[in-house]
């Protein structure tokens, strides 16, 4: 059994390499870095989302499925946050789009598949 866990952790490194990315220690911390902002700044997401579900759909409809939405994305976004700071030494892209709360504030956040790697 050990010889297998051997194979499959050299295999998990060997899938991470990137030729044409930067430098290792640059991508890790450029993850670690990433998940800090969006553990700490995930609170963001309740007004952002309701900021946008208001001009989508009017006031009623924001203050009432933009708040819950919301509140589920700044969780989404916190977790990965921390999910983020626990596994930084694994270079991969994050989940949440846009990557920070401050990029494309006016884009709704999205979750994409976790195993794209940087």
């Amino acid at each position: 059994m050990k010889p297998l866990l051997k194979i499959l952790l050299v295999l998990a490194l060997l899938s991470t390499y990137d030729a044409n990315a930067s430098s290792y220690p640059a991508r890790f911390s450029s993850k670690f870095g990433n998940g800090v902002a969006n553990a700490v700044t995930g609170i963001a997401e309740v007004p952002k989302t309701i900021i946008i579900t208001k001009r989508r759909q009017g006031w009623a409809y924001a203050a009432t499925a933009g708040f819950f939405t919301g509140m589920v994305y700044m969780v989404a976004r916190t977790l990965n946050g921390a999910y983020d700071m626990a596994t930084f030494l694994i270079p991969t892209k994050p989940i949440v789009t846009p990557d920070y709360i401050w990029q494309d504030f006016d884009k709704e956040t999205s979750f994409r598949p976790k195993w794209e790697l940087r």
